[in-house]
């Protein structure tokens, strides 16, 4: 077979993968999801994320690109349909929403960009203009009236099918002036038919440890493309999301679309929003969705081959610019400039790593996790006061005096583990250093929920080491999944050195009746 002949039947398989994703696999993915109103099929995000995965690995639209988006379905399908039903689900929560919210414009930008070429008429490039050329004024008016016509009327009747009606009048317009005639690019030689079993070649051990990567980031982020429709849905629908059977779903709905031929889908936000707005309330709503794409191949497909690629362009366009919200940056500025840094970081290196965007999201995660284990490292652990309201509070900052003469009041709020464990001891030990007068320890261990045996051996040597040292420990509000290891593990001895308190307020009567204690610490 000659590489022309490859080319050509890669092209008709890359056309029919578009088509044919919005067929069985939205029909598998509303059989065994949860989320049933859901939108499945080809998305932006995905689908920038398939092209930037292969760039390198095949020319596109070739048979063998072809062939590896088909093992990109077929992986990230096995990997969610794997982790479902192991009950991994919880792995979606490694994605931060500033994350996910960077990744997600930085995208939207690329998408923008890699469309604006066929939308004004610029040729593939982009190029033409600057190289002493001129743009299509016919294809920039098709792009340019078409994105006009798709924003008015999604801002005056989002429900209204506003893309078929301009798909159906440009094909005929493109027909009328002849504009394919005229050296306009249009959409041309559609698939027809119905999709049938197709089964890819092996592409070797090295080929497919290279979409390794690739598979682990398409399958999370379509992942949270699904999350951020479903969570809204359920929530709408006032039941709980279980994330564990849409991961399945929608595992099942990537491994359909590559036996057919299809690249990996995913859930559109804004077509299942539309969905909703429309009155779907069933999964009713998508079969007949589906059957609308089937006639459409069936029947429709020689109406669509005169439509300019600029109409297609402006479509993509109004898809995905509604993804772009860079007051989302100022918010998350006034909320955390930690999390903004992160964000910013990933918007960044997204741009600036592309066509491998797979990189930004990785920094992202990796920050946000490093940022995550570095506040569990330090936890907040305070010296507490009274305040003139009767609350606890951060002695230092509020400038409260001290519950009782003598006497180190702190509070933790963290779980005591193997992370927490060494500042714990720290903050005590050092304090009782600088004050060698301190005859009390008080722990308010109200807020420290979880207790491992790094913590529990934390709380057994500082208990020793406060007995050497003559000093008492005063422990109130320990909870009982911290208690009851403690107390297996001897690390609670019955001694006067060591008295335990029901409530924070048992322990300020006895503060109050401490040698020298302010009487208006009585409760």
């Amino acid at each position: 077979m000659s590489p022309l002949t490859g080319c050509s039947r890669g092209r008709l398989h890359l056309e029919r993968g578009g088509i044919y994703a919005s067929v069985l696999p939205a029909l598998i993915a509303v059989l065994f999801s949860t989320s049933t109103r859901l939108s499945v099929g080809p998305t932006a995000l995905s689908c920038l994320l398939i092209s930037a995965s292969l760039n390198g690995l095949a020319t596109p639209g070739s048979a063998q690109w072809v062939n590896l988006a088909v093992w990109l379905a077929l992986l990230s399908g096995l990997l969610q349909t794997a982790l479902g039903l192991l009950r991994f689900g919880w792995l979606l929560n490694l994605v931060s929403a500033p994350v996910l919210m960077a990744f997600t414009q930085a995208a939207a930008v690329l998408i923008v960009a890699s469309q604006l070429p066929a939308l004004l008429g610029l040729g593939s490039t982009g190029l033409r203009v600057w190289e002493g050329g001129w743009p299509d004024l016919h294809a920039m008016g098709f792009g340019l009236v078409s994105l006009a016509l798709l924003v008015l009327v999604r801002r005056w009747r989002p429900a209204f099918p506003s893309v078929l009606l301009i798909v159906v009048l440009s094909a005929g317009a493109s027909v009328a002036l002849g504009f394919e005639a005229l050296g306009g690019s249009v959409v041309g030689m559609l698939p027809h038919g119905l999709p049938s079993l197709y089964l890819p070649r092996w592409p070797g051990w090295e080929t497919l440890g290279q979409l390794a990567l690739p598979t682990l980031v398409i399958t999370l982020v379509s992942f949270l493309e699904t999350a951020s429709s479903a969570r809204v849905d359920s929530a709408r629908a006032g039941k709980p999301w279980d994330q564990n059977q849409d991961l399945i779903g929608q595992g099942l709905g990537k491994l359909a679309a590559g036996l057919s031929g299809a690249f990996p889908t995913s859930s559109s936000f804004s077509r299942s929003a539309l969905n909703v707005y429309a009155g779907a309330r069933t999964g009713w709503a998508t079969v007949a969705s589906v059957l609308v794409v089937v006639l459409a191949l069936l029947v429709f497909m020689p109406v669509l081959q005169q439509v300019p690629s600029a109409v297609l362009a402006a479509i993509v366009v109004v898809a995905v610019i509604g993804l772009l919200k860079p007051h989302e940056f100022v918010r998350l500025w006034r909320i955390s400039r930690v999390e903004a840094a992160i964000a910013g970081t990933t918007f960044a290196v997204t741009l600036l790593a592309a066509p491998r965007l797979y990189w930004g999201v990785l920094t992202g995660i990796l920050m946000a996790l490093s940022h995550f284990l570095y506040q569990r490292l330090h936890p907040r652990i305070i010296e507490v006061g009274q305040h003139p309201d009767g609350s606890l509070r951060d002695r230092h900052l509020w400038h409260l005096p001290p519950l009782a003469p003598h006497l180190y009041a702190l509070r933790m709020d963290a779980a005591l583990d193997f992370a927490a464990a060494s500042s714990f001891e720290r903050t005590i030990v050092e304090h009782l250093a600088q004050h060698p007068g301190t005859q009390h320890v008080c722990l308010f261990a109200q807020p420290i929920n979880r207790i491992d045996a790094t913590g529990i051996e934390a709380m057994a040597q500082l208990c020793a080491q406060l007995h050497r040292q003559g000093i008492t420990l005063h422990l109130s509000g320990l909870k009982l999944p911290v208690e009851t290891p403690l107390r297996r593990a001897g690390a609670l001895p019955s001694d006067h050195w060591l008295r335990l308190y029901r409530t924070d307020a048992e322990l300020l009567a006895a503060l109050a009746r401490l040698d020298g204690g302010p009487d208006e610490l009585a409760v």
